[in-house]
């Protein structure tokens, strides 16, 4: 399984980026993709699921309402729309693969849940 997260820069507070995470090298139809970020010197942090299922989604109190995440199966894309961005939100940012989407909720945002990892793509926004 291969994970290439992209997209990330540098950023005014209030401003936008869109990260895209592109998937491959699994057959299973069933999985979720999550986005992480990790400052420095904080632990990994989960920010938003969705399943490859049925669409679900799960958010991180911080980032609801500025953050959408979004899918494009046929393409095996996953995408994280960050809208408002904080200089709280400056960070390393991860996309991940969950091999199942069964009772996702509980583990939508646990880091420790999740199988498979891409490198990091570094999102500053500065104030």
């Amino acid at each position: 399984v291969q994970l290439q997260a992209s997209g990330g820069g540098l950023v005014q507070a209030g401003g936008s980026l869109r990260l895209s995470c592109a998937a491959s090298g699994f057959t299973f139809d069933d999985y979720a993709i999550g986005w992480f970020r990790q400052a420095p010197g904080k632990e990994r942090e989960g920010v938003s699921c969705i399943s490859n299922l049925d669409g679900s989604t799960y958010y991180a109190d911080s980032v609801k309402g500025r953050f959408t995440i979004s899918s494009d199966n046929a393409k095996n894309m996953v995408y994280l729309q960050m809208n408002s961005l904080k200089p709280v939100d400056t960070a390393v940012y991860y996309c991940a693969l969950h091999a199942t989407s069964y009772a996702l909720a509980p583990v939508a945002l646990n880091p420790n849940e999740y199988d498979f990892w891409g490198q990091g793509t570094q999102v500053t926004v500065s104030s």
